[in-house]
C-alpha cells in the first residue's frame, strides 16, 4: 500500500476514534477531514470509502468493549461487577432488558427511516443545522442539570429513565446531533449525573453501532478488494488506539467540565465547516 494512503487510513482512524463517543458529531469531523480534505473517495471509490468507514467504526465499539468489559460481563450475567464507588448500599444493578428498553425507540425509527434519512438528510446544511441544535440542547441540559444528581450511577436507573433517555436519543437520527450529545443531555436533565448519562450512552452504542455496522458491511460487502485491506486494517486499528484513549479520557472529564465546553466547541466547527464549504 501506498505510504500517503497509509498515512490517510490512520488520519480517518483517529478521527473516528477521537469523535464516535464524544458529543460533538463524529459526522461533522468526518466531512471537514475526508469530504473537504482526505477525499477518500478518489481513491478508494465511493462504495469501499463507505465501507471503510463502517469498518472503522468497529474498531471504536471493539474499545468500548474492552473499557466497559466488566460492565457487559455483568449484563450477561457471566462475571458479577463490583458496585460502583458512590452507589448506595442496596442499589441494584443495569440489567440488559434496561439497555434493551432504552434501545428501542431509536431502533424502531432508524428502521422505518433509514432510506429517508439518508436521501435527504445526509448533506452539509442538515449537518449545521444539527450541530448547532445540538449544542443548543447540551447547554440547556447543563443549564437545568441538578448540582446533586439523583442518580448517580447507571445501577440506579429505573425502566422509565432508560426508556425516557431512549426517546431522546431519538435526535441522534438527524446526522450532526451526535448520538453521545443527545443521550448524555437527556440523561442529565432526567437528574442523571454526567458520568451516569455518558455510561449508559456508551452501553447503549456498543448494539446499535455493531448492529448498523454489520448491516452496512454486508450491504456494500461486495465492492470490497483485497488490495485495500492493508488500507482498512491500519483505519481499523487506529479507530481502536485512540477510541480507548479518547473514552478513558472522557469518561474522567465529563463530571467536570460538564457539556457546555462541548457545545461551544460544536458552534466553531460548524461555523468552520460554513465557511470553508461556503
Amino acid at each position: 500500500m501506498d505510504f500517503i494512503l497509509f498515512i490517510k487510513a490512520i488520519i480517518l482512524g483517529m478521527v473516528e476514534g477521537l469523535t464516535e463517543f464524544a458529543p460533538v458529531s463524529s459526522t461533522g469531523h468526518m466531512i471537514i477531514v475526508d469530504d473537504m480534505w482526505l477525499q477518500s473517495e478518489e481513491f478508494l471509490t465511493k462504495y469501499v470509502a463507505n465501507t471503510f468507514k463502517v469498518v472503522i467504526q468497529l474498531g471504536s465499539i471493539l474499545a468500548v468493549l474492552v473499557v466497559f468489559k466488566d460492565r457487559f460481563l455483568d449484563l450477561l450475567n457471566i462475571k458479577r461487577k463490583k458496585p460502583e464507588q458512590g452507589t448506595p448500599a442496596g442499589t441494584g444493578r443495569l440489567k440488559l432488558t434496561q439497555v434493551i428498553v432504552g434501545l428501542i425507540p431509536a431502533g424502531v425509527l432508524g428502521v422505518l427511516f433509514e432510506d429517508y434519512i439518508d436521501e435527504h438528510l445526509f448533506s452539509i446544511e442538515t449537518v449545521l443545522i444539527g450541530l448547532v441544535l445540538g449544542a443548543i440542547f447540551m447547554i440547556i441540559a447543563d443549564k437545568f442539570s441538578k448540582k446533586e444528581p439523583r442518580i448517580v450511577t447507571v445501577d440506579q436507573m429505573t425502566y422509565k429513565q432508560a426508556f425516557s433517555v431512549g426517546l431522546i436519543q431519538c435526535l441522534s437520527l438527524w446526522p450532526g446531533f451526535s448520538r453521545s450529545g443527545s443521550t448524555i443531555s437527556g440523561g442529565v436533565m432526567l437528574g442523571m449525573s454526567h458520568r451516569a448519562a455518558a455510561d449508559f450512552t456508551f452501553i447503549m452504542a456498543v448494539p446499535i453501532m455493531f448492529g448498523a455496522s454489520l448491516l452496512s458491511l454486508v450491504k456494500n460487502m461486495e465492492y470490497f478488494t483485497m488490495s485495500a485491506l492493508p488500507f482498512f486494517i491500519a483505519g481499523f486499528i487506529s479507530a481502536f488506539v485512540f477510541a480507548l484513549v479518547s473514552i478513558r479520557f472522557f469518561l474522567k472529564l465529563i463530571n467536570k467540565i460538564k457539556l457546555v465546553p462541548f457545545a461551544i466547541y460544536r458552534i466553531v466547527l460548524a461555523a468552520v465547516i460554513y465557511l470553508v464549504w461556503f
